[in-house]
């Protein structure tokens, strides 16, 4: 037998099986249909953070190649979100416009399937939630290499909403403009944290252009698109979007460059056994009390994974913390911890348990 009949055998076996896992779909997309009849006589959630979770830890256990989890969860990602389209289609907010990374973020969560409300500034982002105009929003939190998004923060403080998931994804900055020669560069847009997420290598590259900060980095890709001689920093998917040149890619000072997205709504999440728990808090001004605060959750051996202060607006030198822990608020042990806790809080509350994000 040649290597053309061998090449044709394979690849009648491949069209063999893409037919199984199209009937396969089918019957899947079917089942969905009556559990989403079920749901709306019972009038329960479409979409179940968890159960999702769930979902995917189950088929990375169940994983035995030569797809790696990583490409077996995106598979599945598209199926789940595709199914939630034939129960109900999932409304998203997130910071936009398209091709911010934070677009890149919901996109990799929710699917394709999913429909995603652009808006302007994090702020718009919590309204339409509160609002229940959007099912969910995402907004970003904090970066590997410059730390917190503080106005996110802040925005906990003004809008009761529930952390329901995070994305962790790892960020690659592009230069991308309409010129073709980086000597022609003289302005570059960029979200603030894009501007000092790439400051030595605009400052050894193109030391006399002018850096000018916008909302978003899709926002000042759509600026570059418009002037000449502008440049953005942005993703390749703004590139393609928004008809530009990657004049230079992976511009960030630091390799291993991620952002950490949270997932808000107003359903809080049920355990999965891999789960994070976010608090907000204040204390009294006493001496020795966040040692005390935080004491419990070394007592009972439970990982602090974050801690961050915020100036509280409405009152000068007073501070709101923030910390997240691993673990889910309803377990018993978290909730001893968590009951301990508060009792040295002059304000405490709990953000929200939810399923850990993946790095992607």
């Amino acid at each position: 037998m040649g290597k053309s009949e061998d090449l044709k055998k394979h690849r009648d076996r491949i069209d063999a099986i893409d037919a199984k896992i199209l009937d396969l779909l089918s019957r899947r997309g079917k089942e969905v249909q009556a559990i989403g009849r079920i749901k709306q006589k019972q009038g329960g959630a479409f979409h179940i953070p968890e159960r999702e979770a769930l979902v995917l830890k189950r088929l990375r256990g169940l994983n035995a190649g030569p797809y790696d989890n990583r490409a077996v969860e995106v598979i599945f990602r598209e199926i789940l979100s595709a199914s939630l389209a034939l129960e109900a289609p999932l409304k998203v907010a997130y910071l936009g416009p398209e091709g911010t990374y934070t677009h890149l973020a919901a996109i990799r969560k929710f699917g394709i399937a999913t429909k995603f409300e652009p808006q302007t500034t994090p702020r718009d982002v919590f309204e339409e939630v509160v609002n229940s105009r959007v099912d969910y929003g995402i907004v970003p939190i904090e970066n590997s290499t410059e730390g917190v998004v503080s106005h996110t923060l802040d925005l906990f403080m003004e809008f009761t909403l529930t952390i329901c998931g995070e994305i962790q994804m790892e960020i690659n900055h592009n230069l991308l403009s309409k010129e073709e020669e980086l000597e022609k560069i003289r302005k570059v847009y960029a979200h603030p944290q894009g501007l000092a997420q790439c400051r030595h290598w605009l400052e050894e590259h193109l030391p006399k252009a002018k850096l000018y900060p916008v909302d978003s980095n899709s926002k000042g890709a759509v600026i570059a698109a418009k002037e000449k001689g502008a440049a953005a920093i942005a993703s390749d998917y703004a590139a393609k979007l928004y008809g530009l040149n990657i004049l230079r890619k992976h511009i960030e000072d630091y390799p291993n460059n991620f952002t950490r997205f949270l997932v808000i709504g107003k359903r809080p999440t049920t355990p999965t056994g891999n789960d994070k728990t976010s608090v907000m808090f204040s204390t009294r001004d006493e001496p020795g009390v966040l040692f005390r605060l935080l004491r419990p959750l070394a007592d009972h051996k439970i990982n602090l994974t974050k801690i961050e202060s915020r100036p509280l607006k409405k009152r000068a030198w007073e501070y709101i913390f923030f910390i997240d822990v691993d673990g889910h608020q309803k377990t018993p042990e978290i909730q001893e911890v968590l009951g301990q806790m508060e009792k040295e809080c002059s304000f405490f509350q709990i953000l929200g348990s939810y399923p850990q994000g993946i790095e992607k």
